[in-house]
């Protein structure tokens, strides 16, 4: 079925970049630890070696928003490279191509219409609920 030696002599360049890759990063790690400063000192296990104290914990709770945002911007830069990649080889494609990339444009477009109808891009006050609160303390 399958001939021992033909395996070998296809996969033999493989095997020797994988052993001069791991001698290279063996290398660049001794290296480094031998040549590389060696000094244990007071301020080196603290979070800000700089001399600023730290004042409480580091483990800060971020909005919920923060996260959709990080969320839609992948989504969305994701989306930019396809089209980005359609632009590029428009010739090749000819009409189906753009077929596909004007349906693939309108589901983005009823995505980004849908999260705007429920709220996801509002990140912060409605700028009607600062107004009434402006008249609120105006009349007052």
């Amino acid at each position: 079925m399958h001939n021992p030696t033909l395996l070998i002599v296809v996969l033999w360049p493989f095997m020797v970049y994988a052993a001069i890759v791991l001698v290279l990063v063996s290398i660049i790690l001794l290296l480094s630890y031998l040549l590389g400063e060696h000094h244990k000192e007071k301020a080196t296990d603290e979070p800000y070696e700089s001399g600023i104290l730290e004042t409480g914990s580091a483990r800060l709770r971020f909005s919920v928003h923060f996260y959709l945002v990080a969320m839609l911007f992948v989504i969305f830069d994701v989306e930019t490279i396809f089209i980005v990649l359609w632009a590029l080889a428009f010739k090749e494609l000819g009409w189906a191509g753009y077929l596909s990339i004007c349906v693939f444009i309108g589901i983005l477009v009823a995505v980004l219409i849908y999260e705007w109808s429920i709220g996801a891009l509002d990140f912060g006050p409605s700028g009607k609920k600062i107004l009434k609160a402006y008249k609120k303390k105006v009349r007052s």
